[in-house]
């Protein structure tokens, strides 16, 4: 009896000692995790992380919408309200060259050139880029705003001169990348080209310069600066033209989803922040889904952080006009403004003075899903539609019936990109498939340390009582 009591003392002591290791081995492990993947996340040859910060494995798909103009001569002649149609998606794929002239400072950061190009894919849209759509006249809205009032009146001979008008018919591929337009070679005299993505292919976004997070984990990806220069001049105040974040691709390891994630975007000429929504499952990896809030876009009056970038208090209705930026500092005057698809979160004007829109979270919102322990973003959605503003004229004839500034959508884009399963299994071994190893052993050591240990102890207490009994 003695030796079953002792050998059952002894196996609750040993069955705790287990658990001790379990438990020792539960912050220990979290302190290799942490070691491993901050390892890894630096920018450097070498590194998981750098893989695939330089190439272009993964592809990524511009999809764009345009917005088809039913009834342009109601407008021009009768001042009726805009009704438009959506088409598309046109897709292109981008991004497929990686990034070039990657250069390391003395600082602990590194420079590179980010290459644009864009290749159709008629797979993956509804038609050939000869497609055609009625949509804004670009040169005409332009030139309201560039060309001074006093010489609107050149303006006008020009516009019909060459039996142009507020709407133009165009195909896909003239409107995105370029086309001689009568009116811009009438008032320059230059057969220049004119688009929204002009000039693009052999182009490159840049030079930006980030820190390699070798020094400091907690900077790695953050943009030191872009195009030589710590802050944009876009908008002349200093909270505004600060460059804020990452680009997005990914951000420093260890997320905490109480915190929201900062970056900038040269699409939008400014720095934006996303906020934790849900975890979500991508491909058998658990990411952290951010999205960007509506007080993004917001009117000053209802987020004052906005404050700087409400410019033309005529056409924003005193700042109080909600869900469209104007990007006109940053696209040599063009009113070009910027917003959700549809005008999503924007005020109700917008939508009022444009018919046919139907916003919708699930398909205009801007999404990242990025993993929580690396911080590499696994999947992502940026839409942004694109708008030229004009307004009433006298002195134009095709403007002589607007009855307000009207901030018109040409087109709305989504680009995105989602890890693929071969990159996915690639991440479970490198990386995943090591922390669930090793957590598997942590809990096993500490389930069995504790089953063993309390099971003897039940043995003994029992053995002891039939003794004394």
């Amino acid at each position: 009896c003695c030796s079953v009591r002792c050998g059952l003392a002894a196996g609750a002591a040993l069955g705790a000692l287990v658990a001790v290791l379990g438990g020792i081995l539960i912050p220990v492990g979290k302190t290799v995790i942490r070691s491993t993947v901050e390892k890894e996340a630096v920018l450097e040859p070498g590194t998981t992380a750098y893989d695939n910060w330089v190439s272009a494995d993964a592809p990524v798909y511009r999809q764009f919408w345009f917005f088809h103009v039913k009834n342009p001569e109601e407008v021009v002649k009768n001042g009726t309200t805009p009704v438009v149609e959506e088409r598309g998606p046109y897709t292109y794929r981008t991004r497929y060259l990686p990034k070039e002239n990657v250069t390391y400072g003395n600082d602990s950061t590194v420079s590179f050139m980010l290459p644009l190009g864009a290749i159709f894919e008629p797979s993956l849209s509804v038609g050939p880029e000869d497609d055609t759509v009625t949509c804004l006249n670009l040169v005409v809205a332009g030139a309201y705003t560039l060309v001074p009032e006093y010489l609107h009146w050149v303006l006008d001979l020009a516009i019909k001169g060459t039996n142009s008008s507020l709407f133009q018919r165009r195909s896909v591929r003239e409107l995105l990348w370029g086309y001689q337009d009568p009116v811009l070679t009438a008032l320059t005299g230059r057969p220049d080209l004119t688009g929204l993505f002009v000039p693009y292919n052999g182009t490159a976004d840049g030079v930006y310069t980030v820190y390699t997070g070798k020094d400091d984990i907690s900077k790695v990806g953050l943009i030191h600066s872009w195009r030589g220069n710590r802050t944009v001049n876009f908008w002349q105040d200093r909270y505004c033209d600060m460059i804020n974040g990452t680009d997005a691709s990914s951000f420093p390891p260890f997320l905490d989803q109480t915190k929201p994630l900062f970056f900038f975007s040269s699409d939008i000429c400014r720095s934006v922040s996303a906020s934790f929504e849900r975890s979500r499952d991508l491909r058998g990896i658990r990411v952290f889904r951010y999205v960007l809030l509506p007080e993004t876009l917001a009117a000053p009056v209802d987020n004052p952080d906005n404050h700087c970038f409400c410019r033309d208090t005529q056409v924003t209705r005193n700042c109080t006009l909600a869900g469209a930026l104007d990007i006109s500092s940053c696209q040599d005057g063009k009113p070009v403004y910027i917003s959700l698809p549809h005008f999503l979160h924007g005020s109700a004007v917008l939508q009022q003075n444009v018919l046919g829109l139907h916003p919708s979270p699930e398909h205009h919102m801007t999404y990242l899903d990025v993993e929580p322990t690396t911080g590499f973003t696994l999947s992502f959605a940026k839409r942004i539609q694109m708008n030229m503003m004009y307004g009433p004229s006298q002195r134009i004839t095709v403007l002589k019936k607007v009855k307000d500034f009207t901030i018109f959508p040409i087109l709305w884009l989504n680009e995105t990109a989602e890890l693929d399963q071969e990159t996915a299994d690639m991440f479970q071994q490198q990386l995943f498939s090591r922390v669930r190893l090793l957590e598997a052993v942590q809990y096993s050591l500490l389930g069995v340390g504790l089953a063993a240990f309390f099971l003897c102890l039940v043995g003994v207490l029992v053995a002891w009582r039939k003794h004394w009994n």
